[in-house]
């Protein structure tokens, strides 16, 4: 794992309300600018392995586009179950940059 921040995006180019992934090192990284600011999780969901980018950010929840599993992107806890959850990593926003220093992977036996 790598100890420092990376920058990730221009903070203008993610409005309110918009996901987009990144690589950060070797892993897919879900970026969301909720009215709270910038947030990082893993893009992972981890029901079926579906693409959490690729989903709707409701206020600070991402929605994952396949079975609709959503993940609060402050705490990474699934609301509806909270036995599931997603990796969240430090964000910091710098002047106009957001950067990204990674939480360690966590061992899990896959997805449900």
């Amino acid at each position: 794992m790598n100890e420092a921040f990376t920058e990730v995006l221009n903070a203008a180019e993610l409005p309110i309300g918009r996901i987009r992934a990144v690589k950060v090192d070797d892993r897919s990284v879900a970026i969301s600018h909720t009215a709270r600011g910038f947030f990082a999780t893993d893009n992972t969901c981890p029901h079926r392995g579906g693409p959490l980018a690729e989903g709707d950010l409701i206020g600070d929840e991402i929605v994952c586009p396949w079975h609709l599993w959503g993940f609060d992107v402050r705490t990474g806890l699934c609301p509806g179950n909270a036995e599931y959850t997603i990796a969240t990593h430090e964000v910091r926003v710098d002047g106009d940059r957001i950067l990204v220093r990674l939480a360690p992977v966590r061992e899990t036996s896959g997805v449900l």
